[in-house]
């Protein structure tokens, strides 16, 4: 069984094609989705979903495009929407300074509330950053400092010298279908270093979807493609990412029953 990580499964892309996107994906031996949540005003229909399928899970959290404008996540209201089965970690947070779509003070301040409420409930928190590795880092160092939480950098395109870091924070790694792209030879070059036990496999669908769907609407059957390609660039086999990176996800992520 292999798992999505990360997928959107609450956007429009999916509203007329949901059980057929969640039975696909099953039917491409993957047996487990987490979708992510990217608004607070969201989280209903987000859960929703995950309420709707036994092998659907989701994450609470604020965006950090949406940190400027999303009514602010305080550590109480988090903890407070995460007291559900279905909710296995918060997020995504992070940084983006690559669109910038929210104030960077906004995007660090709402990055540190869901750190801290993943400390809290003991439930990871999910990462996103882009073009903002050094920021990234900092925070999740001096948050480390004040307490151990779990986490991963989810749809990582970041370069070794982060995923070494991230790593000895004690964070997991996902790979997104950018490292099946043509031009991404650094980045599987990074991911041919990281050790298996520490990596996942996501689609962040509707979005990016990997070769050979390139350019289409992506959805989570498609992770297969990204698994297979994480295998050749590991020098394993298929059946041995499957194997691995399920049960990474399952240490992770401890609330999901399967």
């Amino acid at each position: 069984m292999l798992v999505d990580s990360h997928c959107h499964l609450d956007f429009p892309d999916f509203a007329n094609d949901i059980d057929g996107v969640v039975n696909r994906a099953s039917s491409a031996g993957v047996g487990l989705l987490l979708t992510i949540g990217t608004h607070i005003t969201r989280h209903g229909q987000v859960l929703a979903v995950a309420e709707r399928f036994a092998n659907v899970y989701c994450t609470v959290g604020v965006h950090p495009h949406e940190a400027g404008t999303d009514p602010a996540a305080d550590v109480e209201t988090l903890l407070r929407l995460a007291d559900h089965p279905k909710v296995a970690g918060f997020g995504e947070t992070g940084l983006d300074y690559f669109y910038d779509k929210s104030p960077r003070d906004r995007q660090r301040e709402s990055f540190r509330v869901h750190i801290q409420a993943a400390r809290i409930a003991g439930l990871p928190v999910v990462v996103h950053t882009r073009d903002a590795d050094e920021d990234t880092l900092a925070i999740l160092e001096d948050e480390m400092g004040k307490g151990a939480f779990t986490g991963l950098v989810h749809c990582f395109s970041s370069g070794r010298q982060f995923a070494e870091k991230a790593i000895e924070l004690g964070l997991y790694i996902s790979a997104s279908g950018i490292m099946t792209f043509k031009t991404a030879d650094d980045l599987r070059a990074t991911f041919a270093g990281v050790p298996l036990d520490r990596l996942l496999v996501e689609t962040d669908a509707p979005y990016l979807a990997p070769v050979p769907f390139r350019g289409k609407r992506n959805e989570p059957a498609f992770v297969a493609h990204t698994a297979a390609r994480l295998a050749a660039v590991k020098g394993v086999t298929a059946a041995e990412v499957e194997r691995t990176t399920t049960a990474n996800f399952l240490r992770l992520f401890g609330r999901v029953v399967v």
